[in-house]
């Protein structure tokens, strides 16, 4: 066991060690790729365990390494679907917190947009214009950001040529 005070090195995860979690982080990755182009990919990064018998802590990381929130639970993948909740869970906080931002922002309502059941596939969901009453949507699904555009607003001031 080691001290608390003692940083062990986290490791990149080779792929095909998770391959659930890497098929899942390959979804958010297209969602990070479209919502916020000048960021690299997320990773999975690992770090020892405290006690031999336990396995490594597992991580959704930026691509410099950083990572908030906690670690992937082992147990987690025994289907896609449920890899692909607990992975975009931690690739959110991760973004969101390192970078302090929420992402990923619906562009209709600019309010940050949090994954949801919709239908069995894990989708975007935005609350909507909860000031005026309006009605919560979904957005896309994980993985399907960069296939939208952003909607038309047919009221919006045009801006002007200087």
């Amino acid at each position: 066991m080691r001290a608390h005070l003692d940083s062990p090195d986290p490791r990149r995860v080779s792929p095909g060690e998770h391959p659930m979690w890497d098929q899942a982080l390959a979804l958010l990755n297209r969602d990070l790729a479209a919502t916020l182009p000048e960021q690299e990919p997320l990773q999975l990064l690992a770090l020892p365990p405290d006690d031999a018998d336990e396995p490594e802590s597992v991580y959704v990381a930026l691509a410099n390494g950083e990572w908030h929130g906690n670690h992937l639970v082992p147990n987690s993948a025994q289907n896609s679907a449920s890899a692909l909740v607990i992975v975009a869970d931690a690739a959110q906080d991760t973004v969101t917190e390192r970078l302090w931002q929420a992402w990923p922002l619906c562009p209709e309502h600019n309010l940050g947009m949090h994954p949801r059941d919709a239908d069995g596939q894990l989708s975007w969901w935005c609350a909507g214009e909860r000031l005026r009453r309006g009605p919560g949507h979904i957005r896309a699904a994980v993985g399907a950001l960069d296939t939208l555009v952003r909607p038309h607003r047919p009221h919006r001031k045009k801006r002007r040529a200087r």
